[in-house]
């Protein structure tokens, strides 16, 4: 009845014009969704905030295209079934989304959806997609309609192992729908509580699983290998930020060795001759070790850097508590006594004695002012105090890691000058042999070129060392550089941070005391 239900509505919109969604429609769908009578009229008075709205249902509107939904960010539910939308799209701001319902359209392919991360209930029913795909993200989701499509393989249920929390589903009315479907589905998707509408048995679930055991096991050990490279490529990413955050980045292993020859073919091969293989090895093994040992010099100074920023963000929220305490317990204090001499004053019928109380709590309220100032002005010396101990010693770790760095290059370069020499030295032996025609190792055609004369090879030898010291260079003053930055744009947004708080706590405290002059003046003003 549901689907000539639909087929017959949609002989309807045949003759009519698509509907597009747009802000008419939308209030209208909310005013008529909404409260009704005269909560109603009140809130179609007030008129409608689209970002506070829970759930709309837009079905069986004629609508063709999924538009103009951004402005309703806290949305939950939408139902925007049974129309003639055709993709899946402009949904991305609904990041919300608990309930969407896309059933009854003409959806060719799932995509468009991964943004909605706290979707738990999707229904796809009766559309016309035929590879599920594109759901990674929907990790919440419990319940899934994809019945009446065009899914003509069983395989796509694998698909669904990812998604640990889903319960219910439904896909009856698909190609693949045959008479041993459901073991199917039940061996592959063992937390499935029912499927199409029916609860799964423990029976079921048993006589399945044991059907398709040895494709089960199949699938898991794939699965397992999966998560494996997931988790080295998580570690992965993990580490290169904290080389990163280190400013060690690029350096672990052989990174920079293989850095130096990138620019540097014709160093590369000369390097690879018979008679450089030993000093070529060492040279490389010297060299990473170098760059290995300040790849863990830079974690651990890093991890000292964080330390003390952690020492000093406990101090600033100690200071500021202290302070806030005091300032609150004085505010409280300062109320109870404004509270009991207003409500004396009211009981009092001469003149005088309301304006000698009333000039009494004006004065408690300038004494109020210098007090809460006074806590403000201590509280800021004190950061300032603190901020400058923890800038003078980001300054000297700064310093420290610095001057580290350049050591640490510095003996980089003499490796690379003691290989630089070698290599020197062993090239001219070459070329010797060269021209008394006594050399034993065939050369490369592009090696011959180099080995023409003595001036040749010894100009592309140098200029091999000249790229070699200029990449170490520049590597070095990469570092320094970001680490100096780092510094010292910490510390500019420190120092803004506390101009920008002192003048808020100085703003909250005049505008309190603005507000307790103008209650004393209604006082003032009484018919007395």
């Amino acid at each position: 009845n549901e689907y000539k239900s639909y087929l017959s509505m949609n002989r309807l919109y045949d003759t009519v014009e698509p509907t597009v969604i747009d802000e008419d429609l939308l209030k209208l769908c909310i005013e008529e969704q909404g409260p009704q009578g005269e909560a109603g009229r009140i809130a179609k008075r007030e008129g409608t905030d689209f970002s506070e709205v829970r759930k709309i249902r837009l079905d069986f509107k004629n609508i063709l295209k999924i538009d103009n939904l951004w402005f309703f960010t806290n949305l939950v539910k939408l139902n925007i079934d049974n129309n003639i939308i055709e993709k899946i799209e402009n949904l991305d701001s609904l990041v919300h989304l608990e309930w969407l319902d896309l059933s009854f359209n003409n959806i060719e392919k799932i995509e468009g959806l991964d943004n909605l991360i706290k979707l738990k209930d999707l229904t796809l029913y009766n559309n016309q997609i035929s590879v599920l795909e594109n759901m990674d993200n929907l990790t919440n989701l419990h319940v899934f309609s994809i019945g009446n499509n065009n899914i003509k393989t069983m395989d796509n249920i694998v698909y669904l192992r990812r998604f640990k929390e889903l319960r219910c589903l439904n896909v009856a009315g698909n190609p693949f729908v045959e008479e041993n479907y459901k073991a199917y589905v039940v061996s592959h998707l063992p937390k499935i509580s029912y499927l199409d509408f029916r609860l799964v048995s423990d029976q079921m679930k048993d006589e399945a699983i044991v059907q398709y055991q040895d494709a089960i096991d199949a699938i898991e050990h794939n699965e397992r290998d999966e998560q494996k490279k997931v988790e080295a490529e998580k570690m992965k990413i993990a580490e290169q930020k904290m080389l990163r955050d280190a400013f060690v980045d690029g350096l672990k292993g052989g990174a920079l060795f293989d850095e130096l020859f990138i620019d540097d073919p014709e160093g590369l091969k000369l390097n690879e001759m018979t008679l450089m293989d030993e000093a070529f090895v060492a040279y490389r093994e010297k060299f990473s070790i170098v760059c290995n040992e300040l790849v863990e010099f830079g974690v651990k100074e890093q991890d000292n850097r964080q330390k003390e920023k952690e020492l000093f963000t406990a101090a600033v929220n100690k200071a500021k508590l202290a302070d806030k305490t005091m300032g609150v317990n004085t505010i409280s204090e300062f109320t109870s006594y404004k509270k009991k001499v207003l409500s004396e004053i009211v009981q009092l019928g001469d003149p005088r004695m309301i304006d000698n109380r009333l000039v009494e709590i004006q004065d408690e309220l300038n004494t109020l002012w210098d007090v809460l100032m006074g806590y403000e002005l201590q509280l800021a010396e004190q950061l300032e105090e603190v901020t400058k101990d923890y800038e003078r010693t980001m300054n000297d770790m700064v310093s420290t890691f610095t001057e580290s760095v350049q050591n640490f290059f510095t003996q980089c370069r003499e490796l690379e000058l003691l290989h630089h020499e070698k290599l020197t030295e062993t090239t001219l032996l070459i070329m010797e042999k060269v021209v008394k025609n006594e050399l034993e190792e065939e050369l490369s055609e592009d090696l011959r070129i180099l080995f023409v004369d003595k001036d040749t090879i010894t100009n592309a030898v140098n200029a091999s060392h000249d790229v070699h010291n200029q990449r170490i260079d520049n590597k070095e003053d990469d570092i320094i550089t970001r680490v100096t930055n780092m510094k010292e744009q910490y510390i500019t947004e420190l120092h803004d941070m506390e101009v920008q708080r002192n003048r808020n706590r100085v703003s909250e405290i005049n505008h309190y005391l603005e507000n307790c002059k103008d209650e004393l003046e209604q006082y003032d003003q009484l018919d007395r």
